[in-house]
């Protein structure tokens, strides 16, 4: 399944069919001839909490859960929590930074996306504040920009997800939105959400000029 998912479900679709996590495993073990073509060493776990904990404010990210599956493919806890929250680090098989944080509302949120499932009714809530991946703007399980699929870039952002449909329709409901200002996506479908960006020097997002690929 998760090879057929979109991007930001690629990014999560491992781990959160358990719980949450996004470290991919090493690659196997380079030829003896080619050791300049090895695998890199797996990141240590200072490492793996300190990219988790970019995806929040500094006093959320210090007291979330941290969470990463192995290379043994196997989810573990890095660091257990004092808060809501659950942090996973960046997954570098995606094409940007995308290391989340999520509270236990999104969580649940995001396995029921991932498992084609009804979301609870329940509101939750997600930083992304280290960047974003790219994405449909109307079709969830899209996995790659089409002609038609109106492809978008977010880049740091917070969403609201599992809000009555009310919430949703004050905000702009374009499939190619201005993603400089707060705007649905997914909109129409069970799993639309709120998209607001969060603002950084590194941040260069995307006009509203329609579809867009990297």
């Amino acid at each position: 399944m998760c090879t057929k998912a979109s991007l930001i479900q690629r990014s999560v679709c491992a781990a959160l069919l358990a719980f949450a996590g996004a470290v991919s495993a090493a690659d196997p073990p380079a030829p003896a001839s080619s050791a300049a073509a090895a695998a890199p060493a797996a990141p240590s776990d200072a490492e793996l909490i300190a990219s988790a904990e970019s995806a929040a404010p500094p006093n959320v990210g210090k007291h979330a859960t941290i969470v990463a599956m192995g290379a043994d493919g196997k989810m573990r806890t890095v660091r257990k929590g004092t808060n809501n929250f659950t942090c996973m680090p960046d997954n570098p098989a995606t094409p940007g930074p995308d290391p989340m944080c999520m509270d236990a509302a999104a969580l649940e949120w995001v396995h029921a996306l991932i498992s084609h499932a009804t979301p609870p009714a329940k509101v939750g809530f997600m930083y992304m504040l280290a960047g974003g991946t790219d994405a449909s703007n109307t079709d969830p399980y899209a996995a790659q920009p089409t002609a038609t699929n109106h492809w978008i870039k977010t880049g740091p952002h917070v969403m609201v997800v599992g809000a009555d449909a009310a919430f949703y329709d004050a905000y702009p409901k374009s499939p190619d939105p201005d993603t400089t200002v707060p705007y649905v996506m997914w909109a129409g479908t069970p799993y639309q959400h709120l998209m607001a960006p969060v603002k950084t020097a590194a941040h260069a997002p995307s006009p509203p000029s329609g579809t867009t690929a990297k």
